[in-house]
């Protein structure tokens, strides 16, 4: 890892400079010298390799699943939720992952989280439709537009009533983050019981995903959540702990049971490929007005905890698992795969490179750019060793801001990546790669600079957004709050 100081990505004013930079840093990113406009753009070609609910997404960009905090306390549609979601029409991407859905209340990671539930079906509903309708009048057709929705629960990071208080379902004890995160005792465990009824809860969201019009479904397995915990129970005794076949026992169960209930729905996974020892603030220097760099919290090797990493080195990423798991995948018939890594709760910068991290986070401790060249070099490895016929969407892409569409570009081409996935930058500039390869200049001013107030107003109890870049969120009063919240820390 270099120790150069690190450099704000816009301050690179061309693509020499940026990939002079990535040089210096000692890492390899593709990158296009050009855009290719038209037709023929990489960007452009159908996902030919599979199909889902019969259709071949049209392009080589997808919406990532990101966590709505703005939904009813019953789970519902909002006004914010609708706007979002046809903003997700109009940015181009032809697969639409949409946003994590909670299986069950108690599976809420915030109260406003919407909720697959039966009594929010015709709302459900008015998502597709809304983006449909904004996808047709920008882009003619939606004959190739994909859309799914994300079921998760959140397990240990489960806040279904108050958003300022956990009430966690774990897989295991964790030595770390049971103390960061206030666990103690057994009672959070979700024991061996109880599991056909989460399993129960799985069946009957995947069923209103269906009837409510979604193309497929994601049981998401990133990030720290339940099905990602499950991941990494090495020390959970019983039949959903220690052998991989074990920690994988529930993906399998819930796959079989959602077939059996006569739901053909296709099914995607999002996988946190590789994770690290959760980080902590540097202690010696708290205390001052800017974040403390993140360091690792101090653990006691071999470290089981950590799924798709070595149990003895920190820092270093061991992908026998998570190959083998997307093999288990293959054999369910999970073909379309979502790579991330970490978790936004406690190791957020191998997650979503940011220059400004949240306002309960640390200073990134090395150049972000750095942490993007990881995940892609990773995506690039597993997409090498999958089986035949698996799709693999990208992340960690909104960090490169004016050069994501040139490194998006080169990623496809090269065979790095099927497709890119835009996470916060749809937040903020929704149309950034259209624009691109419709051969527009990009509009400098609603292009993502990760100032992370997506996270940090969530942190604060206030609905996510793009405050500083969509005058949307600019003009709410949550925006002035959010701005005293952080100037008082």
């Amino acid at each position: 890892m270099s120790n150069l100081a690190p450099k704000r990505i816009a301050s690179l004013k061309t693509i020499q400079e940026f990939r002079t930079y990535a040089q210096e840093l000692g890492i390899t990113l593709p990158c296009s010298d050009t855009m290719i406009v038209g037709e023929k753009s990489p960007l452009l070609q159908p996902v030919a390799s599979a199909r889902i609910n019969g259709r071949i997404p049209g392009n080589r960009w997808a919406i990532q699943p990101m966590e709505g905090w703005d939904g009813t306390t019953e789970g519902g549609i909002t006004p914010d939720v609708l706007r979002r979601w046809g903003r997700f029409g109009e940015s181009g991407a032809k697969l639409v992952w949409g946003e994590a859905m909670a299986i069950c209340a108690e599976g809420r990671a915030n109260p406003n989280q919407l909720v697959l539930r039966r009594e929010n079906l015709e709302g459900l509903r008015q998502l597709r439709k809304v983006l449909e309708e904004s996808h047709q009048r920008h882009f003619r057709t939606v004959d190739d537009l994909v859309v799914g929705f994300q079921l998760t629960h959140s397990g240990r990071f489960s806040r279904p009533v108050d958003k300022t208080r956990l009430q966690p379902r774990i897989a295991y004890r964790h030595p770390i983050l049971d103390v960061k995160f206030g666990v103690s005792g057994d009672s959070a465990i979700l024991r061996d019981e109880e599991i056909p009824a989460l399993i129960h809860d799985y069946v009957q969201a995947a069923g209103v995903a269906r009837e409510a019009g979604a193309d497929f479904i994601d049981l998401k397995h990133c990030h720290g959540y339940l099905l990602h915990e499950f991941l990494s129970a090495r020390t959970r005794p019983g039949p959903y702990g220690g052998s991989l076949c074990n920690r994988t026992r529930l993906l399998r169960e819930i796959v079989a049971a959602i077939r059996a209930s006569g739901n053909p729905i296709d099914i995607a996974v999002r996988l946190s490929v590789f994770d690290f020892v959760p980080y902590r603030p540097n202690p010696d220097q708290a205390g001052g007005k800017l974040l403390a760099v993140g360091q690792p919290e101090p653990v006691v090797w071999p470290y089981p905890f950590a799924f798709g990493a070595s149990q003895h080195h920190e820092g270093e990423i061991d992908l026998t698992e998570p190959n083998e798991f997307l093999r288990i995948c293959h054999e369910l018939g999970i073909h379309w795969i979502n790579l991330t890594a970490g978790s936004p709760y406690y190791n957020p910068h191998i997650q979503r490179p940011a220059a400004y991290p949240p306002s309960d986070g640390y200073a990134p401790p090395h150049d972000p750019l750095i942490d993007v060249a990881r995940q892609l070099r990773v995506v690039r490895k597993v997409k090498a060793m999958a089986p035949s016929g698996m799709v693999f969407v990208g992340s960690a892409y909104s960090y490169l801001q004016e050069f994501l569409p040139f490194v998006a570009q080169a990623a496809v081409a090269e065979g790095w990546t099927d497709l890119v996935g835009i996470g916060r930058m749809a937040l903020s500039y929704p149309r950034c790669i259209a624009d691109a390869v419709e051969g527009r200049t990009l509009e400098s001013k609603l292009i993502c600079r990760t100032l992370s107030d997506c996270t940090t107003a969530p942190r604060k109890g206030l609905p996510s957004g793009c405050y500083p870049l969509d005058p949307y969120y600019a003009a709410k009063p949550e925006a002035a709050l959010l701005k005293k919240l952080k100037r008082d820390g």
